[in-house]
C-alpha cells in the first residue's frame, strides 16, 4: 500500500510540477509567462491568475511528490483542476479525445483519495507525525479546491471588466 501511494503520489505530482514549469518558465514545451497569461486572458481568467495556477501546480505537485501537507496540496490542484474544467473542458464533455473534461476528472479523483487515504508510510508526512487523512480531509481539500476556482473565475472576471474599464 505504501508503494502505492508513492507511485501515485509521484506520478501525478510530478506531471504537476511539470505543467506549474511550463507556466512559469517555458520548460517542458510550455508558453512560459506571457503566453499563459496570454490564454489565461482568452479564457476570461486574466492575467494573474495564469501565475498562481503555475505556482499552485508547481508547488502543489512538489508537496505531492514528498508527501507533505497532502490535504493542502491536493486543495490547491483541485482548484486548478476544476478551474480547468470549467473554463476549458466542459462544454467539449467528458471524453479526453475531443478535449473533455475525463482526465482533470481522474486527476481529481486520484488527488481525493490520497486526502481521504494519506500520501501512505513513505512520505514526510508520516516521517514527521504530519500525516492528515480520512473524510473529513478528504471534504475540506474538495471544499477548498472548489472554492479556489470559484475565487479563480471570480477573480479573472474582476481584472477583464478593470481593463476594459481602462482601455
Amino acid at each position: 500500500m505504501d508503494l502505492g501511494r508513492l507511485l501515485l503520489r509521484t506520478a501525478v505530482g510530478g506531471l504537476f510540477v511539470g505543467h506549474g514549469l511550463q507556466k512559469l518558465a517555458g520548460w517542458f514545451g510550455g508558453g512560459g509567462p506571457e503566453g499563459t497569461r496570454q490564454f489565461f486572458s482568452s479564457l476570461g481568467l486574466g492575467r494573474r491568475n495564469a501565475t498562481v495556477a503555475g505556482l499552485a501546480e508547481a508547488t502543489g505537485g512538489s508537496l505531492l511528490v514528498l508527501g507533505l501537507a497532502t490535504p493542502l496540496s491536493a486543495a490547491a490542484l483541485t482548484s486548478v483542476m476544476l478551474t480547468a474544467i470549467r473554463t476549458v473542458h466542459l462544454k467539449k464533455g467528458p471524453w479526453n479525445a475531443n478535449g473533455g473534461y475525463e482526465y482533470p476528472v481522474v486527476l481529481i479523483a486520484a488527488l481525493l483519495a490520497l486526502a481521504d487515504g494519506g500520501p501512505g508510510g513513505i512520505s514526510l508526512d508520516a516521517r514527521l507525525g504530519t500525516e492528515r487523512r480520512g473524510a473529513a480531509w478528504m471534504a475540506s481539500a474538495a471544499a477548498l479546491g472548489a472554492a479556489g476556482s470559484v475565487l479563480a473565475v471570480e477573480l479573472g472576471k474582476r481584472e477583464a471588466a478593470e481593463l476594459a474599464s481602462a482601455a
